[in-house]
């Protein structure tokens, strides 16, 4: 498996639709899917931008851009064992990159509390 800084990589498209039926958040120039992988005890990540986003060079420039975002971000807010994948948006590109980090360690905070409450309910109930 391929390392991107201490992060996994998805390469599969099978990884992909697993992640998909997760949870979710979309905030700003971003979205981003999570789920929970039993079999992986680290963080792994993947990144996508449809060709709605533009050409190959728009759609890979927007690739780079999630990618330094999630190297930025999930060390310190990604938890581990759980795949998340990074989506594109239109306007992934044109938003300035701080905006965009921010926007990111919101969207991956509220996936950690939606992952702590579904564990507490499954708990109780």
């Amino acid at each position: 498996m391929k390392k991107l800084g201490k992060l996994g990589v998805l390469k599969k498209r099978s990884e992909f639709l697993f992640v998909r039926e997760g949870r979710y958040q979309a905030r700003g120039g971003i979205v981003i899917q999570a789920r929970e992988n039993a079999e992986s005890r680290m963080i792994r990540v993947g990144f996508t931008a449809t060709k709605k986003i533009g050409n190959a060079v728009i759609r890979n420039r927007a690739k780079r851009r999630m990618r330094s975002v999630a190297l930025e971000t999930l060390p310190l807010l990604g938890q581990k064992g759980t795949d998340y994948v990074f989506i594109a948006r239109n306007s992934t590109i044109t938003t300035p990159y701080d905006l965009l980090v921010e926007d990111s360690q919101k969207a991956l905070s509220s996936l950690a509390q939606m992952t702590k409450t579904h564990k507490k309910k499954k708990q109780n109930g």
